[in-house]
């Protein structure tokens, strides 16, 4: 038996869709809004969503103390200044660093007695959600899709190590989505790369876990034929509103995929750069990709998945297909590119080792690595060692 929860109770997509703050059921009619910086208050975004608020008649407050992986710190600083202002609306505004973070404000928001984040991790059960407050995302960047996922990825700087705070019951999963192309077209052409391959990352080990089902399935097939279709688009033509649009709904399918089964080798490896070397999610999950695909393929099974996927946008192999992609939108080869100092990374190997297998993601993997497999998988994903 599996149970499926379909993202949010309500989403809206579209241009103007942030005219669905509007219909935002509320008594006290407080917003808090979580932001990653002011970056967004700067280039005029936070007056589209406020000028909305105000017109539903919401007072409203901001928050933008959220680094760019969420750390546990700033999560309990929101919690504390949410019981002040005592919002019954929570709003996650920015890329998946701001609405992880709302989401895990939220949490603690609620629960004020949890103090450590041992305290919300399974096997604990979250006691209580949407009694003080609800909660809606408004992504600015098509990737995470944490706007309709049940967990919020969370950072420990002090143990360099990514927590997944989440309810398996779906709690968590926001109420509302607004999927507003506005948003996106800020992004910088090296954001909009890293988080739609992040994007399709999510739809490509969604569809090969096994975990998946016939449900998870259509939203990883949707979500890879619109990401792969408009990312390059998205990137060399960033005001390409329809192609925009397009990123979102796959940033978000593929959300609600893997909420609705697992992720895989590709995050574990990409949590445990990303944990000790603050590499953003977005960018590892790029670099990390196509060397996991090519590890999996020696799983028929997993590569005739593979082949599925590359047959529906017109490639005869996804390996090839996602290595021209990456080339064309200019992610890096290797992940000595982004941390270059190797001596440390070979004095760290041992650790790194460990963290990945002990991922959230890894026992969901098609493909289980040996000890030495996952070193010789994290040594050619820093080299670079792939076959063209």
């Amino acid at each position: 038996m599996y149970s499926i929860k379909f993202g949010c109770e309500r989403m809206f997509c579209g241009e103007n869709a942030v005219m669905g703050l509007k219909n935002l059921p509320a008594e006290r009619k407080k917003a808090y809004i979580v932001m990653s910086g002011t970056i967004l208050q700067d280039i005029g975004s936070l007056k589209i969503v406020t000028d909305v608020l105000e017109e539903a008649g919401f007072k409203w407050k901001t928050y933008t103390d959220v680094e760019a992986e969420p750390s546990f710190q700033s999560v309990l600083r929101g919690a504390t200044d949410m019981k002040e202002f005592e919002p019954d609306w929570i709003i996650g505004f920015g890329g998946g660093s701001a609405m992880d973070a709302a989401k895990a404000m939220w949490v603690f928001y609620e629960n004020p007695e949890y103090t450590q984040i041992e305290d919300v991790m399974p096997p604990n059960e979250i006691k209580n959600l949407k009694v003080k407050a609800r909660i809606a995302c408004i992504p600015t960047s098509a990737g995470t899709g944490s706007e309709a996922t049940r967990a919020a990825l969370i950072k420990d700087p002090v143990k360099r190590k990514k927590y997944s705070i989440r309810c398996m019951n779906g709690r968590m999963v926001p109420d509302v989505a607004i999927l507003d192309p506005i948003f996106t077209v800020s992004m910088p052409k090296s954001l909009t790369a890293a988080s739609g391959m992040d994007a399709l990352t999510h739809a490509i080990e969604s569809y090969v876990t096994p975990l998946a089902n016939p449900y998870s399935d259509a939203m990883a097939l949707a979500s890879f034929i619109n990401g792969y279709e408009n990312l390059a688009e998205c990137y060399e033509n960033g005001n390409n509103m329809e192609a925009r649009g397009k990123m979102l709904a796959a940033s978000c399918m593929g959300g609600i995929a893997f909420s609705n089964c697992a992720l895989g080798l590709v995050h574990s490896i990409a949590h445990t750069f990303g944990a000790e070397y603050n590499i953003p999610h977005g960018l590892a999950n790029a670099i990390v990709l196509p060397y996991v695909i090519e590890f999996n393929s020696s799983s028929k099974e997993t590569k005739e998945r593979y082949d599925q996927l590359a047959h529906y946008v017109g490639e005869t192999s996804l390996l090839q297909g996602i290595l021209k992609l990456r080339k064309r939108v200019d992610i890096p080869p290797t992940m000595k590119a982004v941390v270059p100092n190797d001596k440390d990374v070979l004095e760290k190997l041992d650790t790194l080792i460990e963290k990945a297998f002990g991922d959230v993601c890894t026992p969901f993997t098609p493909v289980k690595p040996t000890h030495e497999e996952m070193r010789s998988l994290i040594l050619k994903i820093y080299y670079g060692k792939i076959k063209q």
